[in-house]
């Protein structure tokens, strides 16, 4: 089993996350990609991040009739902060794990709780960010397994959707159709 790993808040899940499982998924001919919303992200503390449930069920909309995404709620359902190397170890050893994330997060891979266990688990797969020169994440992984994923730029972000959504302006069109409307009958962004 190929399995790719894309976690984050998702608050909300847009486009740009759907992209990035899509191209991982047929660059490097994955069997899966799991989505995993994190309960209580610690990179988050003290920033106000949606409610984890809200946070999940929009996450399963987002992927509905993509048979080969899947949502996992281990770390919505896990207590206290989550950290992506448990998350590794759960699953099982004889996987192999491509951990999907932005430049900015793979830069900063060193501050990661447990980041050499994570580096010896996962494959990591890095999509290019505007502003992050690729030669500071080579840097930083060098001697590690990791791939860079040839994809166009993207630019979205939870925290631009958040204020578009809670200054009354439409998401509509950056998330998928039944992201939004759960957004909107939830108002899950309004000040």
């Amino acid at each position: 089993m190929r399995r790719g790993i894309l976690g984050g808040t998702f608050d909300p899940p847009h486009f740009a996350h759907l992209f990035a499982g899509e191209a991982a998924y047929r660059d490097l001919q994955l069997d899966i990609v799991t989505f995993l919303p994190a309960g209580s992200p610690w990179q988050k503390a003290g920033q106000p991040v949606s409610k984890p449930e809200d946070r999940w069920n929009m996450t399963v909309l987002a992927l509905e009739g993509v048979p080969y995404f899947e949502a996992d709620d281990r770390e919505v359902r896990r207590d206290g902060w989550t950290y992506t190397v448990d998350t590794l170890r759960s699953f099982p050893e004889e996987e192999e794990l491509y951990l999907i994330v932005g430049a900015d997060a793979a830069r900063g891979i060193p501050t990661w709780h447990e980041a050499d266990a994570i580096l010896d688990r996962a494959t990591v797969v890095v999509i290019p960010r505007p502003g992050i020169e690729p030669a500071e994440v080579d840097g930083v992984l060098r001697g590690r397994s990791f791939v860079w994923l040839d994809t166009p730029d993207v630019r979205l972000s939870g925290t631009m959707l958040r204020r578009q959504a809670a200054a009354g302006r439409s998401i509509r069109f950056l998330v998928r159709e039944a992201v939004w409307r759960y957004v909107k009958d939830n108002q899950i962004y309004a000040r």
